[in-house]
């Protein structure tokens, strides 16, 4: 969540033991919400204060770190733009779609998303702007990469990666986050998020999908 215009694999540049302080931080995000403070994430990670001012700078900044360890959950499956057939990208996009649902409804995130909703405009702090730049927008700069090289291999037909972009995440998310920031208990098993995946990647193929190509489509 680090700086907020890093787009970094967090899961990568994090030690286990810094990666135990950012979960033990969005614990405390889930009971306690708008009252995180460096001291309570200290107490409840068994760390020094000073450390995690070393780790994360301030409160921003392990703000920062914890939404990119978040969005570090949802995997882009990596494609080979020369070998792309219709069948990896298919399966890249549904890795995508699948994981972002889990992370969109887990506790942690809708709590995290409730703050920064309520922070929005506020001046309370950048917690806005810190989830969209680490959440949304670098999410979208990890599967345009995917989106277009679909289109360089004749798979796939959009004019803008941006507004491809928007479509399928559109189809993924539909109304999931708005109802579960607003208390809906929704039912998001596993089976349940692997269909909505699979839907969402179908339905985005059948608007963006090349009439015709190498793959038929």
């Amino acid at each position: 969540m680090l700086q907020a215009s890093a787009d970094i694999d967090t899961s990568e540049a994090l030690t286990e033991r810094q990666q135990a302080v950012l979960e033990a931080a969005l614990r405390l995000l889930v009971e306690e919400g708008d009252n995180l403070t460096m001291t309570a994430v200290a107490r409840r990670a068994s760390c020094s204060k000073e450390t995690l001012y070393k780790w994360f700078g301030d409160r921003d900044g392990l703000l920062t770190a914890t939404v990119q360890w978040q969005a570090s959950k949802v995997r882009v499956v990596p494609v080979d733009g020369k070998g792309l057939d219709l069948a990896s990208l298919t399966a890249s996009l549904e890795r995508f779609a699948s994981d972002w649902l889990r992370v969109i409804s887990s506790d942690t995130s809708i709590a995290l998303n409730r703050v920064a909703v309520g922070h929005a405009g506020s001046g309370k702090d950048d917690l806005g702007a810190i989830v969209l730049e680490n959440g949304r927008f670098a999410l979208a700069r990890r599967l345009k990469p995917v989106l277009e090289a679909g289109r360089q291999a004749g798979l796939l037909d959009f004019s803008d990666a941006e507004t491809a972009f928007r479509t399928f995440f559109g189809l993924v998310a539909r109304d999931v986050q708005m109802r579960l920031l607003l208390g809906d208990r929704l039912e998001l098993t596993d089976a349940a998020i692997g269909g909505d995946a699979v839907r969402a990647t179908q339905q985005f193929l059948a608007l963006h999908g090349a009439k015709t190509g190498p793959q038929g489509l």
